[in-house]
């Protein structure tokens, strides 16, 4: 079984950005130059997948647009001279093929992975946060095909966490396996530091057996009211196995304000046109701030 598919949940709100969200949807907000929603994009053409999915609302045409054709923007820039510029606005949406799935309702993750059902045609599929950016020698999601592969079941990611995740991310107890592999035994959605398994984490990245939607439509809604993905995976559990895999590289919760913070610094540092002022620029703010203390 190979994975061709992969879907990208962006209907909701984007509440924890507001009021910036309101007019712009949270995913389009730029990472240096770049959507938050693009990376996501990336790393999935990335790891080799070819059709995206897209869940969206209907305010949130914006993202659909940014993925589609743009022949006007591209001529004016190659009419300027700008090729290079063009080029690139060219590719954004030239990777893969792109299919908009409408969420007419926000009623949290599980629903929106389940709107793409007809998408995902009885077959696995990846899913992708887009508010979770991963950077790493290996894209995240390649990390969990490589076990998908081997293992031809369902697999999520996996990350440590501190007390203050626990109440924020799905936490496991999972068996180690091998390497960073581990066999996931049961699940809680934000169970708090005290009733928490583990400190490991599901994190934003899965590659689902199909029976995952049969598991999604019979989760009750669960924490906040909402279908909860999570909910839907300790379901699943009774049937099949579930592995995960702890994840090798750097992670950034776009979706917090100080993530997206964290997120933009780090891979405007690695950018050879920003690095040293930055850095220039981060030393300065540093020895302002122990000066006025």
């Amino acid at each position: 079984m190979t994975i061709d598919k992969a879907v990208i949940p962006a209907a909701g709100f984007g509440t924890r950005f507001l009021p910036a969200a309101k007019a712009v949807p949270k995913e389009m907000l730029a990472v240096v130059d770049k959507p938050m929603i693009q990376y996501a994009v990336e790393e999935a053409v990335a790891s080799g997948i070819r059709q995206v999915g897209i869940v969206i609302s209907r305010w949130k045409s914006s993202i659909e647009r940014h993925f589609g054709p743009g022949p006007e923007l591209e001529e004016f820039l190659r009419d300027k001279g700008k090729e290079e510029l063009a080029a690139e606005v060219a590719r954004v949406g030239r990777p893969a093929q792109f299919t908009f799935i409408d969420q007419p309702q926000q009623r949290g993750l599980g629903h929106a992975i389940l709107m793409a059902e007809p998408f995902a045609a009885g077959r696995p599929f990846a899913v992708l946060n887009p508010d979770t950016i991963y950077d790493g020698d290996v894209p995240c999601l390649r990390q969990l095909l490589s076990v998908f592969d081997d293992k031809r079941s369902t697999v999520v990611v996996l990350g440590r966490i501190d007390r203050d995740g626990m109440s924020k991310y799905g936490v496991v107890r999972a068996k180690h396996i091998a390497g960073r592999v581990y066999e996931v035994e049961d699940l809680a959605e934000k169970p708090g530091p005290d009733r928490a398994m583990s400190d490991l984490a599901v994190l934003g990245r899965y590659v689902f057996m199909p029976g995952i939607f049969e598991a999604l439509r019979k989760t009750p809604p669960g924490a906040g009211g909402e279908v909860q993905v999570t909910d839907a995976i300790r379901l699943l559990l009774e049937k099949e196995p579930v592995f995960g895999v702890l994840f090798e590289g750097r992670r950034f919760d776009a979706g917090d304000k100080f993530g997206f913070l964290e997120a933009t610094i780090h891979l405007a540092l690695q950018r050879p046109e920003f690095r040293d002022r930055l850095r220039e620029l981060l030393r300065a703010l540093n020895e302002d701030e122990l000066r006025n203390r």
